[in-house]
């Protein structure tokens, strides 16, 4: 006989609580599978799966002879709910992001800042780099690179790289030496 047939029995005879750390032990790590299936994040299932138990604990009915099933039925539920709730969050956070679009004074002065350093990075970088970086950043495809600055196709790759290269170097040269 296991903990929860033990535990179902000594409530049909007149126990009033069952044992509640038996079966605690005994299920806890495939309750929380089983809540880490339903929500794809582990160390968060396990939280979960505690208050599973938590909630069996604390419900009389549930503490019969049908207690694996009442955890798992109760793990499944529980499971799912969190997912409404990411979801929920996810939509509120996106909806926030969009409505506090209009940044703060200190978020604008960090970026006019953020902005001129790059312009005097490249104001000091070879032309032909300093074009290839700006095009890239707006999205500009190799080829359409080449195509734009008269370039082999093949070297635009390598062109690109340097550019970067010599671009991180002056940057932090100029401004992380502090």
């Amino acid at each position: 006989m296991d903990a929860l047939t033990e535990a179902a029995l000594a409530i049909k005879s007149g126990d009033a609580r069952p044992d509640i750390e038996g079966v605690f032990h005994l299920q806890y790590g495939r309750i929380a599978r089983v809540i880490a299936r339903v929500i794809r994040d582990p160390a968060r299932a396990e939280e979960l799966a505690v208050e599973v138990f938590l909630k069996w604990s604390r419900t009389p009915h549930a503490q019969g002879e049908h207690v694996e099933g009442w955890l798992y039925r109760a793990a499944i539920r529980v499971g799912q709910d969190e997912l409404r709730r990411q979801v929920r969050r996810s939509r509120y956070e996106q909806l926030f992001a969009f409505v506090r679009g209009t940044p703060t004074p200190e978020e604008i002065l960090a970026g006019r800042q953020e902005q001129q350093r790059v312009d005097v990075v490249l104001s000091v970088l070879k032309p032909r780099q300093a074009e290839l970086l700006v095009l890239r950043s707006h999205g500009l495809s190799y080829d359409e690179l080449a195509a734009a600055l008269d370039l082999n196709a093949g070297s635009v790759g390598t062109l690109l790289a340097r550019a970067q290269e010599a671009f991180r170097k002056e940057y932090i040269r100029r401004y992380e030496r502090k």
